[in-house]
C-alpha cells in the first residue's frame, strides 16, 4: 500500500511538473539557407534536438530555469544562447545563424590558385592535413609523416644510404614539387630535404594538390605539390619544445621560439636535431639496417607589419646532414676506400624566400626564393660532388573585374647551374656546369559563372635555355549544391619536366652500376584530368560523415624512365618510345561522432604502365593498391586520448638482376602500424608514446644481392661485361642495393615530450 502511495505521487509530481515545462524552438540558417542536422542541447541536461531539413528544432518539456543553449555540427563554429523559462506553457523562440571554422574541413588554401580562398571555394581540389594530424603519429621529419596520406608515398631508393623520394599517385619524387609557404623550392632533391628538418612546432598545415599544376608553378609539378605552410608569427605560440626519442636510441627535438621586435616586427625561430649513432643489423647481412644520422636544420621567419597591412614575410632555413650505412664495421677512416664497403653522404643546403606587397593600390606581389645545394657522397669507391644553385623570382598581380572575374597575371624567371663530378657535366672541352635559365609568363581567370558554378581557365608560356619553348594550358570546373554540402569538380591540363637524373636518382651513384645516356634527353610531356566529388553528411546523432572521391588519368610522351633490366650492370636513361600511363582512383572517408571518436581512412587503387615496341609492362616500384587509416578516440576529459595509425601497400614489380635471379619480382602485401597514447596537461605541458611498426614488419633479408662481396671481387663476366654464372654465383648477382620498397627498421618504442607557451 505504501509503495503504490508512492508511486501515485511521483506520478502526480511528473504530471505537474510537465504541466509546468516550457518549449524553445527556433531555426538554424547559414547565409540564409537552413542547416540540416545541426545538434541543439541543454546544457547540463539530456534535453536536446536535432534539425531537419528546414533547419527548424523543437525541445520540449523543459522545466522552469535558466539554461545554456548550445549547437553542434562539424564544420561549424559552435553557439551558445542564455534563456530563463519561468511561466507555464512557455515557448522561447531561438534563431542561430552560423558559420564555417577552420578547421580541416574548412581551410584556407593557397595552393591551388596561389592566392587565398576557402577550400570549399577552391575550382582545384585541395587536401589539407593540419600539425595535430601529424602529432597522431610523430616522426623525426615531415618526409615519414607522409605515410599516412592517401595517394602519397615515401620511397626509399636504396637500401644502404636510405635516399628517398615522394609518390603521388605512382610518379615518383621528381614529378612533386615542394613548397614552403607558397614558394617552390625547386630542386631534384627537394622532395627530400625540403621536407627534412623542419620543425614541425613550427608548421600550420601542409596542402596537397594531386596531378600537373605546371600552369601556376612551371617544371617539377607534374604529379601534383605539397605545399608547406608554417606559422604566422604573429600568432605563433611564445615558446614550444617537442623532445621524442625511441627504444633504437633515435632522439628528435623540435624548438620554436617567438620574438617581438618592437611593434611592427615579430620573428620565429625554429631549430630541429635529429640523431641516430645506433648500429643495427637483425637481418643478420652484416650492412645496417637503418642509416646512421646527424642532422641539424635551423628556420628564421620575419613577418613585417607595414603601412595598409601590405604583406612582407623573408625566412630562411640551413640544413646539414651527415648520413652513412653500409658494412657494420665501417668507420670514416674507410670513406671512399675499396677495403671496408660504406655508402657517406655529408650535405649542406641553404634557402631563403618571401614575399613582397608592393606599395601600390592595386595587388601586385614579388615573391622570389634562391636555394644552395652541395653533397659530397662516396658510395664504396665511387664519389659524388655536386654543387646546385637555384634563384627564383615571381610578379603576380590579383585583380577583381567585377563580380565575375577573378584574374591572376604573373611573370616568373628561374635560374640554375648545377654541376658534378659525374658524366652528366661533362663536355667536349671537359667540364661543363649546367646553367639553365626559364623565364616564364601565366595568366588565370577565376569566372563565376553562376551562385554554384565556377570555371578556371589557366595558360602558362616558358622558354626553357636547352629545350625551347614550353606551353601549358588548365581548365577546371566546380559545382557546388546550394547547401554547400556537395562539390563535383573536374579539372584538366598539361604538365612538363626537364630532368636532371644525377640529382633524383641515386640508384645511379651506388657504384654498383655504370650510368648510359642513350640521347640528349627531352622535356616530359603530360596530359591530366581529374574527377573529384566531395559530400559532407550529417546525421540526426550528430554524427559528420566526409567523402572526398577522385578518378584520375595522367598520359605521358617523352617519359624518362630509367632502365634497370636490359643489362644488370648499367642504368641506361633515354627518352621512352611508346607512351606511360597513370590512371586511377582513390577515397577518403572523415567520420566523426559525438563521443570523441574519429576515423579517417582512404584508398588509392591504380595502373602505372609503360608501353614501349608493342608492349605493355607495371612501372617498377609502384603498388596498384594502396590503403592509409587514422583513428583516434579523446577520453572525455581525462586528459588522456590515443591514435592507431597505419598503411597497406599492394605488390610491386622490383628490379631484379637479370633472369637467373632467384629474387621474388613482386613485392608481398605490407603495413606499417603504429598506435600512440597521450596524456594532456595544464599550463601547456604534454606527454606522448606509444610503439613504431606493430606487426614488425620488414623487407626480405636478400634485398641487398651479394652484401658479402660489395666490391664485385669474386664475380665473373664475359666478354661483353655480362656476369657469369659460376659455381658459387649461380644466379650471376652482382652487389646492388636498388631492390628495396619498404623500410628496413623493425617494432620500437618511443615516448616524447612537448611544451606550449601560448600568448598571455
Amino acid at each position: 500500500m505504501k509503495i503504490n502511495i508512492f508511486t501515485t505521487l511521483i506520478i502526480i509530481y511528473h504530471i505537474q511538473a510537465f504541466g509546468q515545462a516550457g518549449t524553445i524552438s527556433g531555426k538554424v540558417t547559414e547565409h540564409g539557407q537552413p542547416l540540416p542536422f545541426v545538434s541543439i542541447m541543454v546544457k547540463g541536461s539530456s534535453l536536446a534536438d536535432v534539425t531537419d531539413e528546414s533547419g527548424i528544432f523543437t525541445i520540449r518539456n523543459i522545466p522552469f530555469g535558466h539554461y545554456t543553449v548550445t549547437t553542434s555540427a562539424v564544420g561549424y563554429e559552435p553557439q551558445s544562447r542564455e534563456v530563463s523559462l519561468s511561466e507555464k506553457n512557455e515557448t522561447i523562440t531561438l534563431d542561430f545563424i552560423l558559420k564555417e571554422s577552420v578547421s580541416e574541413l574548412q581551410e584556407v588554401v593557397i595552393s591551388g590558385t596561389m592566392k587565398e580562398v576557402s577550400r570549399m571555394d577552391s575550382p582545384v581540389p585541395v587536401e589539407v592535413y593540419t600539425s595535430s594530424f601529424f602529432r597522431a603519429n610523430p616522426t623525426p621529419s615531415l618526409f615519414e609523416s607522409l605515410q599516412n596520406i592517401n595517394g602519397v608515398r615515401p620511397q626509399l631508393n636504396c637500401n644502404v644510404c636510405n635516399t628517398g623520394d615522394i609518390h603521388i599517385n605512382g610518379l615518383e619524387g621528381p614529378y612533386t614539387m615542394i613548397l614552403i609557404d607558397g614558394m617552390p623550392i625547386v630542386s631534384g632533391l627537394s622532395t627530400v630535404y625540403g621536407l627534412t628538418g623542419i620543425p614541425q612546432a613550427l608548421i600550420e598545415r601542409m596542402e596537397i594538390v594531386k596531378g600537373p599544376a605546371s600552369t601556376l608553378y612551371g617544371s617539377e609539378a607534374v604529379g601534383g605539390l605539397i605545399n608547406v605552410i608554417t606559422k604566422n608569427p604573429a600568432r605563433a605560440p611564445i615558446l614550444s619544445v617537442d623532445v621524442m626519442g625511441s627504444s633504437w636510441a633515435e632522439v628528435n627535438t623540435d624548438l620554436g621560439i617567438k620574438f617581438n621586435h618592437g611593434e611592427k616586427a615579430q620573428s620565429l625561430l625554429g631549430v630541429n636535431y635529429f640523431n641516430y649513432q645506433n648500429r643495427i643489423d637483425n637481418n643478420h647481412d652484416n650492412f645496417t639496417d637503418v642509416t646512421l644520422q646527424n642532422r641539424i636544420s635551423v628556420f628564421n621567419k620575419w613577418k613585417i607589419q607595414r603601412k595598409d597591412n601590405k604583406t612582407l614575410s623573408i625566412a630562411a632555413r640551413y640544413n646539414y646532414e651527415d648520413r652513412w650505412g653500409g658494412d657494420m664495421r665501417w668507420t670514416p677512416e674507410y670513406r671512399g676506400s675499396d677495403e671496408i664497403y660504406g655508402e657517406s653522404i655529408y650535405t649542406s643546403r641553404w634557402e631563403t624566400f618571401g614575399i613582397y606587397q608592393l606599395p601600390v593600390e592595386e595587388n601586385i606581389n614579388f615573391q622570389f626564393s634562391a636555394n644552395g645545394h652541395n653533397q659530397n657522397s662516396f658510395y664504396g669507391t665511387t664519389s659524388y660532388d655536386a654543387d646546385q644553385y637555384i634563384a627564383f623570382g615571381q610578379l603576380t598581380w590579383n585583380k577583381q573585374l567585377g563580380q565575375r572575374h577573378a584574374v591572376l597575371l604573373g611573370t616568373a624567371y628561374r635560374y640554375t647551374f648545377y654541376d658534378d663530378n659525374t658524366p652528366a657535366t661533362v663536355g667536349t672541352d671537359g667540364n661543363n656546369p649546367s646553367v639553365t635559365s626559364l623565364p616564364g609568363v601565366f595568366a588565370q581567370d577565376q569566372i563565376k559563372l553562376s551562385e554554384f558554378n565556377d570555371l578556371l581557365l589557366g595558360v602558362r608560356y616558358d622558354h626553357n635555355s636547352v629545350h625551347g619553348a614550353i606551353f601549358s594550358p588548365r581548365l577546371n570546373y566546380k559545382w557546388t549544391t546550394r547547401n554547400k554540402q556537395t562539390v563535383v569538380r573536374l579539372s584538366a591540363g598539361n604538365g612538363y619536366r626537364v630532368a636532371n637524373v644525377f640529382t633524383e636518382d641515386h640508384a645511379a651513384l651506388t657504384g654498383a652500376r655504370q650510368v648510359i645516356f642513350t640521347e640528349s634527353l627531352k622535356p616530359e610531356t603530360s596530359w591530366n584530368t581529374n574527377l573529384n566529388v566531395v559530400k559532407k553528411i550529417y546525421t540526426a546523432t550528430g554524427t559528420f560523415i566526409g567523402i572526398d572521391a577522385s578518378a584520375f588519368y595522367t598520359y605521358f610522351t617523352n617519359r624518362i624512365i630509367p632502365d634497370y633490366e636490359t643489362d644488370p650492370n648499367k642504368i641506361i636513361y633515354s627518352n621512352l618510345d611508346g607512351s606511360a600511363v597513370s590512371k586511377g582512383v582513390s577515397m577518403n572517408v572523415d567520420v566523426s561522432w559525438a563521443n570523441g571518436l574519429k576515423i579517417l581512412a582512404g584508398f588509392t587503387a591504380q595502373d602505372v604502365v609503360v608501353t614501349e615496341n608493342g608492349e605493355t609492362y607495371q612501372q617498377l616500384l609502384t603498388e596498384r593498391f594502396s590503403g592509409v587509416w587514422n583513428a583516434g578516440y579523446t577520453f572525455g576529459n581525462s586528459g588522456f586520448s590515443i591514435d592507431y595509425t597505419g598503411n597497406v601497400y599492394g605488390p610491386m614489380r622490383l628490379p631484379l638482376l637479370g633472369e637467373l635471379d632467384n629474387r621474388a619480382e613482386y613485392s608481398p602485401w605490407w603495413s606499417i602500424q603504429n598506435i600512440q597514447v597521450t596524456r594532456k596537461f595544464q599550463k601547456g605541458w604534454e606527454v606522448y608514446g606509444g610503439i613504431k611498426n606493430l606487426l614488425n614488419y620488414t623487407p626480405p633479408v636478400n634485398s641487398i644481392a651479394r652484401p658479402f662481396d660489395p666490391f664485385d671481387r669474386y664475380v665473373q663476366f664475359d666478354g661483353n661485361g655480362q656476369v657469369v654464372a659460376t659455381a658459387d654465383n649461380p644466379h650471376a648477382l652482382t652487389f646492388d642495393p636498388s631492390y628495396v620498397f619498404a623500410p628496413n627498421q623493425g617494432i620500437r618504442g618511443f615516448i616524447g615530450a612537448r611544451y606550449t607557451l601560448n600568448q598571455p
